[in-house]
């Protein structure tokens, strides 16, 4: 192909958007399969306890009741997590949460499986919790697992630190604290299953990762790959918490001993109760700046709560200390992290993996400083932005797309005007104006290990084409872009390639849908897979036509001359060629970002292949009679590399905000006190504020087209902006989120804004 792209850049229609908004597309609780048994789980209800006996037998006689599982009947190994194995399906001798499930009922109604569960006895002997992470590190904490609290540790250290803040003018030391957020997804977790006629075990699961369930799976039953198959379901979103292993070994089981289709759909309470949330963070940060506003040393201790399991504890408490600087280059620093056991709710996966933490303390501290020297804070950040040729925490220099510095370019225009106008006109009695900014920086995948994709592309005798691939379209629209990837090589229509998604029959691993991802990676698969195709073509092409290659492109389904329409030949004619020859026309892509591992001492390496970059401007009211916060407009840049399809973009920029603005204000899940929506505040339309969406685009030299990712960088910077609007309205900073109607209460009250009634 030559001149302007043909699919790369244009807002197409979503694939999959019809189904969803006509109700026929097919999520795990609409799925056929003609009476399937529930199936329910026992929670333990405790949340440390040894279990010395489960007695089944007043449940097994109730009618209707077909099964009840205990740890002892899973054949293979008892024990699931991404990371690290350290969570069972079922447990066996103890628990250590009170979401913890003890035994699994198979009924023929929802109301016979309820019965069924308070008929089970369990005989436990409670044993001491820890709820607080930072007392679990203690030696003689009760320990949640035997090998000990402290799951994981990382230290970042380069440079001097200790001299470097003897020359600094202005030095910053506070303590930040975050909170257990529900992922509140449309769709609680849901599955289904049935036994196939070759025996193989099919799921179909409302899942981020339908490969990593797999491997789960086949080894919880002790079963060859080819006996089980995963497919993922239409989604209801996600956001993290689908990529736990939920419901898809409770499937697995029943089917394994049963052989009869079974369903597993949780209420609100039980997703509530059962799934992963984010990890609270505490996070000690000390930070110094010269008198010119240059960030000379940070010191910090961060301290992950990932509750009674790992899930990606792991990767929350490596990925925060990397990104703990923000967008900024600061040549010392001394970061430590620590990921910690406790008996509360396991936490996993949610967008953004400890980033927007991270993020409220590093923005809160250039504020700050920028106070403390007297300082325009968007000025500070612009001086301090990573560009081409600084260095990160860990070492990494950045040769290419760092687009920090054009995206706080791109929000000034309306920083000036807000300063000048918009904080400066009176606002309602009792009313305080602020404008806030929060800048942030995303390395795309997983941190410094192998993380790669891969992706199929077939073309049938008749000249159609069909993309394989294992990622989860989980509403972010990585079909649609994956399929103008393939299409924008081949000279196609998007409409026109036919699409097989996460299917672990038919697609090979495209890695979990998470750390944003998916356009970078597995569309760099896609690429390489229809390029080997096109280049197959191309051959052929050149020996019909009797033109060069270069003289050749697609157009249509067919190859032609360039500046000569009339000469071309026809997919299905290339492709007859091709097949008569026994030549491929299936082709597999593969990619792996290039990283380096950290160094266990120091954290050097390089953590990531590229980066996101994002910068947003709040505007709030603050109430200082009733603490609320209303948000008015929100400008949000973000550089992306590429738009592979705007309004996509556009759309994640959009639901960013409304999320990060729920995890600035409202959003707080307390253990063993929230028990469902009704105990939960998140925004809705009525909260939301205007959104204004600026799309930069630093091209990535490694991503298909120069593309990144958007999909956790749109949430990111919105809590530190909304905190700092607060703050510079009130003139007093609130350190733990959400900033509530209370804790801001108590903040305007503290500021003397007003002074309450005795």
């Amino acid at each position: 192909m030559t001149g302007a792209h043909q699919a790369i850049g244009k807002s197409i229609e979503r694939v999959g958007a019809r189904e969803k908004v006509t109700g026929r597309a097919r999520y795990s609780a609409d799925i056929e399969l003609g009476a399937p048994l529930v199936l329910k789980a026992l929670r333990s209800g405790r949340p440390h306890a040894e279990i010395l006996a489960i007695n089944t037998e007043k449940a097994l006689r109730i009618k209707g009741v077909a099964a009840v599982f205990t740890a002892m009947d899973i054949p293979g190994k008892n024990l699931t997590g991404i990371i690290l194995k350290d969570q069972p399906i079922l447990m066996g001798d103890k628990v250590r949460s009170i979401a913890d499930p003890v035994a699994l009922v198979a009924a023929e109604t929802e109301t016979t499986a309820e019965q069924a569960l308070k008929a089970i006895e369990v005989d436990y002997r409670d044993l001491p919790p820890v709820f607080d992470p930072e007392k679990a590190m203690a030696e003689d904490a009760p320990k949640v697992h035997a090998k000990g609290n402290v799951m994981v540790s990382r230290t970042i250290r380069r440079g001097d630190v200790g001299s470097a803040f003897t020359r600094c003018k202005s030095i910053i030391e506070k303590t930040y604290r975050t909170t257990f957020i529900e992922h509140n997804t449309i769709e609680p977790d849901a599955g289904a299953g049935f036994v196939d006629s070759d025996g193989t075990l099919v799921i179909y699961a409302s899942t981020q990762n339908p490969h990593y369930d797999h491997k789960d799976v086949v080894t919880l039953l002790g079963l060859a790959d080819e006996k089980v198959r995963i497919i993922q379901a239409a989604t209801g979103g996600g956001f993290g918490s689908k990529l736990d292993l939920n419901v898809q070994g409770f499937i697995g089981l029943a089917l394994y001993h049963l052989r009869r289709p079974v369903r597993y759909v949780y209420t609100r309470e039980e997703a509530y109760l059962g799934t992963a949330k984010r990890h609270p963070l505490s996070m000690r940060m000390k930070t110094g700046a010269d008198e010119n506003g240059r960030l000379l040393a940070m010191q910090a201790t961060i301290i992950c709560d990932t509750g009674a399991y790992a899930s990606y504890g792991p990767a929350v408490a490596n990925r925060a200390p990397v990104h703990a600087t923000g967008p900024y280059a600061i040549e010392n620093v001394d970061i430590r992290s620590y990921g910690v056991y406790t008996n509360n709710p396991f936490c996993g996966a949610m967008r953004g993996f400890g980033t927007p933490q991270i993020a409220f303390a590093h923005e809160s501290q250039i504020d700050l400083h920028a106070l403390d020297l007297g300082l325009d804070p968007l000025a500070m950040r612009m001086l301090n932005a990573h560009r081409v040729g600084s260095t990160t925490a860990t070492g990494q220099v950045f040769s290419a797309s760092v687009g920090i510095g054009d995206c706080l370019r791109a929000i000034q225009p309306h920083y000036d005007e807000a300063r000048k106008g918009w904080t400066a006109a009176p606002a309602a009695p009792y009313k305080k104006r602020g404008v806030g900014i929060g800048a942030m920086w995303y390395g795309i995948g997983n941190t410094g290990v192998q993380n790669p994709s891969t992706a199929r592309v077939e073309m049938d005798r008749d000249g159609s084409v069909t993309l394989f691939t294992g990622c989860a379209d989980i509403g972010q629209g990585s079909s649609t872009v994956l399929s103008q990837i393939a299409a924008e090589i081949l000279g196609l229509a998007p409409q026109a390639v036919r699409l097989v998604t996460a299917d672990t029959k038919f697609t090979t691993n495209a890695g979990a849908t998470s750390a944003s991802r998916q356009t970078y990676i597995s569309g760099n698969a896609v690429k390489q897979a229809a390029e080997q195709l096109a280049d197959v073509l191309k051959t052929e092409a050149m020996n019909k036509l009797r033109v060069a290659k270069s003289a050749l492109m697609f157009d249509g389904g067919c190859a032609l001359v360039i500046g000569q329409p009339d000469q071309c030949v026809s997919f299905a004619e290339l492709a007859k060629r091709i097949k008569s020859k026994g030549a491929s026309l299936s082709w597999q892509g593969y990619f792996d970002p290039e990283t380096v591992p950290l160094d266990p001492q120091t954290g050097q390496g390089v953590p990531y292949a590229t980066y996101a970059f994002a910068a947003q401007l709040a505007l709030v009211t603050v109430d200082v009679l009733t603490g609320e916060v209303a948000v008015e407009r929100v400008v949000a840049a973000h550089d992306v590399g590429k738009a592979i399809h705007p309004e996509s973009v556009i759309g994640q920029i959009c639901g960013g905000v409304a999320m990060g603005l729920g995890f600035a204000l409202m959003e707080e899940f307390e253990p063993g006190k929230t028990l469902s929506m009704k105990d939960y505040h998140i925004p809705t339309c009525a909260d939301m504020p205007e959104v204004v969406p600026i799309i930069v685009e630093s091209p990535e030299p490694s991503g298909p087209f120069g593309a990144k990712g958007v999909g956790e960088p749109a949430l990111i910077p919105t809590a530190p902006a909304i905190l700092n609007a607060i703050a510079d309205a009130l003139g007093v900073r609130l350190y733990a989120l959400p900033a509530n109607l209370e804790r801001v209460l108590a903040a305007s009250i503290a500021a003397g804004h007003f002074k309450p009634a005795p």
